[in-house]
């Protein structure tokens, strides 16, 4: 009987571990963003000072939405990544943009007039958005630059379809799997993303309370 109670036990301790092993899985991968709604619509600056909001592109399929910033030694890698990316995929209707959620009282090297000075120092082809409440930062989750998503548009509301690194290959661009150019290529051709999550590495956000 004592066995038996044993044996019972064991069991149950094994099914509770897998299951908070899965939650800790989850919560690393960002996996729980997949296939929630983004809210409608937002509405940012970029850095030409226009604002900039999904509404006003109604033509779109979807959106590359990168998180990024100045400052970051890993995001420093990708402006001509995510040029190429915008360049390829904007006439296919998946417009580029980017967005800097990153706190500007942490860091002095984000704000806003320092943004346009990277945009024209890259020679950015793509939207480079200034989230200076971080409201848009919270609604994806965003925890680190780069960081990247797919929404999709559905039934006028937008779904994150892809969550996760730009590729896998931050210094060597020739030798990177492109992450999101693959998720994009499999919604174009109306198929469910092979590889929805990914995890993605860079500096943190910092989110004011």
């Amino acid at each position: 009987m004592y066995k038996l109670d044993f044996l019972k036990s064991s069991i149950m301790n094994k099914k509770v571990l897998t299951v908070v092993f899965i939650l800790i899985f989850i919560a690393a991968t960002g996996y729980i963003n997949i296939g929630h709604k983004v809210i409608k619509d937002f509405s940012l600056q970029n850095v030409d000072g226009a604002i900039f909001s999904l509404k006003e592109h109604a033509e779109a399929k979807g959106f590359m939405v990168v998180f990024t910033c100045n400052h970051c030694p890993f995001a420093k890698l990708y402006p001509a990544r995510l040029n190429a990316l915008n360049t390829k995929y904007k006439s296919l209707g998946v417009p580029l943009i980017a967005v800097n959620s990153m706190d500007t009282l942490v860091y002095e090297e984000e704000s806003f007039a320092q943004m346009q000075d990277k945009a024209k120092e890259e020679h950015f082809n793509f939207p480079y958005l200034y989230d200076a409440m971080q409201t848009v930062g919270k609604a994806f989750n965003a925890e680190h630059t780069p960081q990247a998503y797919v929404i999709w548009k559905e039934n006028n509301q937008w779904v994150i379809k892809y969550s996760g690194a730009i590729d896998d290959n931050g210094e060597h661009p020739e030798l990177a799997t492109s992450f999101i150019a693959n998720a994009v290529d499999d919604l174009l051709q109306n198929r469910a993303v092979a590889k929805p999550v990914t995890e993605s590495f860079g500096c943190r956000i910092i989110y004011r309370k």
